[in-house]
């Protein structure tokens, strides 16, 4: 048996072969490992098997149920064929000489393995029912009518790249890759791959370059391209093409000298002259311009244009759309010399058709089963989720993230298992110990215990590995969110909690936190849940608000509130103090400053924090501080859920809400004390005293700002049983503060009427709460501590007599 008179895609067979014996933990290659490996080399002989409904899944769970998996992981290098597979081979090659030709093909290999009647591989074609005369009738076809001048392609590609030897170092034959199965199949662009083909069957011109956003598929249509030129499916003044990408950094790296650079260009450009059925193919074809350009040289393109003008080479490119406008729009001379094809995004359902279609690939390589909701919540959660990529590679990511992340999981040693290791170690050293102060029969029996504790530690280890082995993982929407979440900083559990369960409940979170503001909380819940449920437009924020009415009655609390709600955590809060952009120029700190400007790299304060953090509450206080040319962004903003900053970069705001606060009013609403609930006579004060503050609001903002906001909402003045309320929430977040130092607190209810009666005038709202506080009962309890009359572990009474608050321990 000799393997130089292997093709490269019998090879390939061997090397799956192993792989696949290695995953089963087998420490051999038998038939069953070649059956699988030539399934897995995808060529003729793989498209007979799956003919007659033979799978490479299939195989392996027969191979599961016949031989089960080994124990002890082996190397691939350790692996040894069988004698059965090494006659296998033998009898491979009396096959090559029966058909005259010169090398072993996979489909000579399946031959010989149709006739080892004996081999497990065979017996698991029978299992399969698989039809073994027609299997060699149809191999027999085909090897009889392929002579061995077509089988042996990558001999006549050395004798091709013989004569190109700038072309073989400098770049990569995509169309041999694409026969021997290298690329992932390419779902959809069929109209961007018919207009390719139009393009390339030009007489003049005839050069496409595909310009598109990164991520969308660009290389991709290339590589369905070269597929297509493999399996001859492409008209016939394309059949014997091939596409070649040219690795331009591969040609510039170490050229030292001046002239080298263009004397490799130049040598690859007349090799492809000499041959008309190469078709080069650059990946971002933008850095020809002014690659190896140094001071007397001349850079790629210059050297491209020539030949490319006269039809002398054909050549595709591919680029972003702000690199062809950058680069390639401002060269007119190139530009006309190639023809560009727009690569969009794919919508959803194109992006679910290709996510379908490689899901086995990304299954086999895991190990993983992949789910339909997986695939599902990847597309959705991409959509929503992950705003500055595109489809479809963004969902694939995911998909591929997930699996790996499950994969991964199982592979962790369980605990018990660690433990068990840990305790081995312990009495080894114990062992040890006794045998060197001589205590032999402590020594003994310590080393029973140490062997019964690794033979149970085998059992259990190899257990766990079957059990690995056996049961398939599977990939589910939970994995991808858990994706989607370490991508986004996003709580999962604010991505796979029921949407509907955690909307209904919006208003009680919110009303934890925020006192005696009933309209407000179920105004901004309405919105929300109006917005979720698909009956906004999507295009905008998820909601818009200005909130009016006095200092410290709860609007910058129900903010924070808003963001641990809706986006699981306070902190995805962005604040900004519109009081420092009064003036004009300060809209460019917003958006960032434009090109030539101080701080264009810098990026704008507003953009730049959506842009880290797009999943935020946007907190605009006193609105009616900015400049008017502050209004003219946020109508892009409120209208279409994007703002472009000074970089001409989209940032996306469809996943914020935006609230904004006023003081217009505030003064007004100051002279309603007794405003409230309770009384109808003051529900129609409050009215009157809301549309007062609404024409406020009209003579200060422009209309087409006010319309586009989903809400104003006038916060009402606070109460004396709203303040008690709050007071309440105060004093427990101060238990609980007390309670981390081993404190426990209990307060008296006197103790809430009194700090109320500190808090003489109200026309602060609950903000003097806090000071009050501080003041009366944590200063007190600080010097109470110092001086030691405050024992840890025991209750603290707080209460009040005629000299202010006092404190008891009690038991």
């Amino acid at each position: 048996m000799s393997n130089g008179r292997f093709t490269e895609r019998t090879q390939t067979v061997i090397l799956e072969a192993r792989k696949e014996s290695r995953d089963f933990k087998h420490g051999y290659i038998g038939t069953e490992h070649i059956l699988l490996g030539i399934l897995n080399e995808g060529g003729y002989a793989a498209s007979v098997l799956n003919k007659n409904n033979i799978y490479s899944k299939d195989i392996r769970e027969k191979i599961e149920s016949y031989l089960g998996y080994g124990e002890i992981e082996v190397l691939s290098s350790d692996l040894l064929l069988t004698p059965r597979t090494k006659h296998l081979l033998d009898v491979s090659f009396e096959e090559v000489k029966n058909f005259n030709h010169k090398y072993v093909n996979p489909e000579h290999i399946l031959l010989s393995l149709l006739k080892e009647e004996d081999g497990v591989a065979y017996t698991i074609l029978i299992q399969l029912q698989a039809d073994i005369k027609s299997i060699k009738n149809d191999i027999y076809t085909f090897l009889e009518e392929k002579d061995d001048e077509v089988l042996i392609q990558d001999e006549e590609e050395e004798d091709i790249f013989d004569n190109m030897p700038n072309l073989k170092k400098y770049s990569i034959n995509m169309t041999k890759i694409a026969k021997e199965c290298g690329y992932d199949p390419v779902i959809g662009r069929d109209k961007e791959t018919q207009r390719v083909l139009e393009i390339l069957c030009r007489r003049a011109k005839n050069n496409p370059c595909l310009i598109g956003e990164p991520g969308v598929g660009k290389t991709a249509v290339v590589e369905g391209l070269a597929q297509k030129i493999s399996s001859g499916n492409i008209p016939e003044i394309l059949r014997d093409k091939q596409i070649f990408s040219l690795d331009l950094t591969n040609i510039i790296a170490g050229a030292k000298y001046r002239g080298e650079f263009e004397d490799r260009l130049k040598k690859i450009v007349e090799e492809v002259k000499g041959n008309k059925n190469i078709i080069l193919f650059i990946d971002e074809i933008h850095t020809i311009i002014g690659a190896g350009g140094a001071e007397g040289a001349i850079d790629a393109s210059n050297i491209l244009k020539p030949s490319l003008a006269r039809g002398d080479i054909q050549c595709i490119g591919a680029t972003t759309i702000d690199e062809y406008r950058k680069y390639i729009e401002k060269d007119s001379a190139l530009e006309r010399r190639f023809q560009p094809v727009t690569i969009g995004e794919p919508t959803k359902e194109e992006t679910l058709r290709i996510l379908m279609g490689l899901r086995d690939k990304y299954e086999a390589h895991h190990r993983t089963k992949i789910t339909d909701d997986a695939i599902n919540a990847a597309i959705e959660m991409a959509d929503r989720y992950i705003v500055d990529r595109f489809m479809p590679d963004k969902a694939i990511d995911l998909i591929d993230e997930a699996s790996a992340k499950v994969r991964i999981e199982t592979l962790v040693t369980p605990t018990d298992l660690k433990d068990l290791e840990e305790e081995i170690q312990v009495i080894i050293k114990e062992k040890e110990e006794a045998i060197r102060i001589q205590e032999f029969e402590k020594a003994a029996s310590l080393r029973d215990e140490e062997k019964r504790l690794k033979k149970e530690l085998n059992n259990r280890l190899g257990a766990w590995n079957r059990n690995n082995s056996v049961n398939t993982l599977i990939v589910q929407a939970e994995d991808i969110a858990k994706v989607v979440s370490s991508w986004t900083n996003i709580p999962v559990e604010r991505i796979t909690e029921k949407e509907s369960e955690r909307l209904l409940k919006l208003e009680e979170r919110l009303h934890k936190r925020v006192i005696g503001q009933e309209d407000a909380v179920t105004s901004i819940a309405r919105a929300i849940r109006r917005a979720r449920v698909g009956l906004q437009d999507p295009n905008r924020p998820i909601g818009s608000f200005i909130f009016l009415g006095p200092t410290g009655v709860g609007k910058s609390e129900l903010c924070k509130a808003l963001a641990e709600a809706v986006f699981g955590e306070e902190n995805n809060m962005i604040r900004i103090d519109m009081s420092e952009y009064m003036e004009k120029h300060s809209v460019s700190r917003l958006i960032g400053a434009p090109p030539g400007y101080i701080g264009y790299e810098e990026g704008g304060q507003l953009t730049e924090a959506v842009r880290r953090r797009p999943y935020s509450v946007i907190l605009l206080d006193e609105i009616e501080k900015a400049h008017s040319d502050v209004f003219n962004i946020l109508l892009q903003i409120l209208e279409d859920g994007r703002l472009t900053d000074g970089k001409g970069k989209v940032v996306n705001f469809k996943n914020t809400i935006i609230i904004m606060t006023s003081n217009l009013g505030a003064h007004s609403i100051n002279k309603q004390r007794n405003m409230g609930f309770l009384n109808s006579d003051k529900k129609e004060d409050y009215d009157s005293m809301k549309g007062k503050i609404l024409e406020d609001l009209k003579k200060s903002f422009k209309p087409e700002f006010l319309n586009r906001v989903d809400d104003t909402i006038v916060f009402h003045k606070l109460e004396r049983n709203d303040m008690k309320n709050i007071l309440d929430v105060m004093l427990n977040d101060m238990k609980y503060r007390l309670e981390k130092h081993d404190m426990k607190v209990v307060f008296k209810e006197d103790i809430k009427d009194y700090l109320l009666n500190k808090c003489k005038d109200n026309e602060y709202g609950a903000r003097p709460f806090r000071r009050i506080i501080t003041k009366e009962i944590e200063d007190r309890l600080s010097e109470e501590i110092l001086r030691g009359n405050v024992i840890k572990g025991e209750r603290l009474e707080v209460f009040v007599d005629s000299s202010g608050v006092e404190f008891k321990n009690i038991s």
